[in-house]
């Protein structure tokens, strides 16, 4: 069922186009609402989603079962946090590389910017998107816990902050991917930008060795996967929250810049 307001136009990106605005914060929800719905359904029909999915699946499992054959196994999701943060290096650019640079190479851009569709209105929606998918994919791995509370009695208070520190570890690499996504119309171009801003972030903690003092703290400070580990040791931090939601916020604010200079090209 489409959101009220909104013509149906298919599967096809842009496809949902509102028909007027009315009552200003209504509409707006129901405008976010239409292009997150029209992405959702395409994540959902798209074998590439599904192929990235399994994916992340089989490696989620392999980080998982890696420690089992240790003669005394610890019950915990730690190598699973750890290895998956290192997946959504990978994971984050292949969900999001499409969301604006598909847009661009179809033409359908254009129809979207000239439609009464805010541009902050469609990059929240397509983040919104793949948020959503992304967290159908991180609950899929809920299985990983089960089968821990069954053979073991793990401590569940690490697993609860660990989850917590994922869904935020990804939503911040999401936002990060539909940036490089908005600045090209070339998919591939989108991906490999996003992994390499994802993969300096990941990093980054290493300047404090290697630059050392203040400027190093500084950099060390920047790393996302410094702010995750409290999370995987079950520590939530409200420093490391807002830090993710920071970055989140960043990079969003500068996709919305970004699609506001193509109705200047």
């Amino acid at each position: 069922m489409e959101p009220e307001g909104y013509a149906d136009g298919g599967n096809e990106p842009g496809g949902d186009i509102p028909a007027a605005h009315h009552a200003r914060g209504p509409v707006i929800m129901r405008t976010v609402r239409a292009v997150a719905w029209k992405e959702i359904q395409i994540f959902f029909l798209s074998p590439t989603a599904y192929i990235v999915g399994l994916i992340f699946l089989a490696l989620a499992g392999f980080f998982f079962s890696r420690d089992l054959g240790d003669p005394f196994p610890e019950a915990t999701l730690s190598p699973f946090f750890q290895g998956a943060v290192v997946i959504f290096i990978l994971l984050a650019p292949a969900l999001t590389m499409r969301l604006i640079a598909e847009e661009s190479k179809l033409g359908t851009i254009e129809l979207l910017l000239t439609s009464p569709v805010r541009d902050w209105e469609v990059i929240l929606g397509k983040y919104l998107a793949s948020l959503i998918f992304f967290l159908a994919l991180v609950a899929m791995s809920g299985f990983y816990v089960i089968l821990l509370f069954v053979y073991a009695s793990p401590d569940p208070g690490p697993i609860y902050a660990g989850y917590l520190g994922l869904v935020l570890y990804g939503a911040a690499a999401l936002a990060v991917g539909l940036l490089t996504s908005t600045l090209t119309n070339n998919q591939i171009v989108a991906a490999v930008v996003a992994m390499g801003i994802l993969l300096a972030l990941f990093f980054a903690d290493l300047a404090f060795g290697a630059v050392g003092g203040f400027p190093g703290e500084i950099i060390g400070e920047l790393g996302m996967k410094t702010h995750f580990d409290d999370f995987d040791r079950g520590i939530i931090d409200t420093k490391h929250i807002v830090y993710y939601l920071s970055v989140i916020t960043f990079f969003l604010f500068l996709s919305v810049r970004a699609l506001e200079a193509r109705r200047w090209r």
